[in-house]
């Protein structure tokens, strides 16, 4: 039934539309925009990047004075498709990466601290100085790192020096590593 409209005069009266204009390029049709590259996406406009969550489930003991490899195994979510692997971010889009990182032990320790490794060497880090055992020491790192798509790597490193080894505390507010694609290359 064709759309009609009630006119000044009362009676019925085809609707005419017109088609918009649609500017430049006004020949493509975009039906399906699954495979669409992160590139190919408009400026400031998030895309289908990797995402993901890990936290620490069982204590770790770190040495006094150490720097420790930090090992996160449960996952609160996962969309990398493998790049993440033994507490290891590799990821295989080049692009600018927000990386987050905490540690927290319960024992008293003057300093603690996060480091996100880039390639094995420290890159950025995050410090807690202080001695509050019965509310827990807790160390937290954000940063934004280039990653070239093929042999970088990110990893989390903690360092405490109560003069003892102590364990990392639990959970997914407590020990943790988290990263998302924020830009391509």
């Amino acid at each position: 039934m064709p759309i009609s409209t009630i006119g000044q005069n009362g009676l019925n009266a085809p609707l005419s539309l017109t088609s918009p204009a649609l500017g430049t390029p006004s020949a493509i049709v975009l039906t399906n925009a699954t495979g669409l590259p992160q590139a190919g996406l408009g400026t400031n406009v998030a895309g289908k990047g990797s995402a993901f969550s890990y936290y620490q489930s069982s204590n770790q003991s770190l040495s006094n004075g150490t720097f420790t490899k930090l090992t996160f195994t449960t996952s609160e979510f996962d969309t990398t498709g493998g790049m993440y692997a033994s507490s290891r971010f590799t990821p295989t889009v080049a692009g600018y990466y927000q990386i987050n990182g905490s540690i927290q032990i319960s024992n008293a320790a003057y300093a603690l601290t996060v480091n996100v490794n880039k390639n094995g060497s420290e890159w950025k880090r995050g410090v807690w100085f202080g001695n509050v055992a019965s509310v827990g020491n807790q160390a937290t790192v954000s940063a934004i790192v280039y990653c070239n798509g093929s042999t970088d790597y990110i990893e989390i490193y903690g360092f405490q020096n109560s003069g003892v080894s102590n364990n990392t505390n639990t959970g997914s507010v407590a020990t943790y590593f988290q990263g998302v694609l924020v830009r391509s290359a």
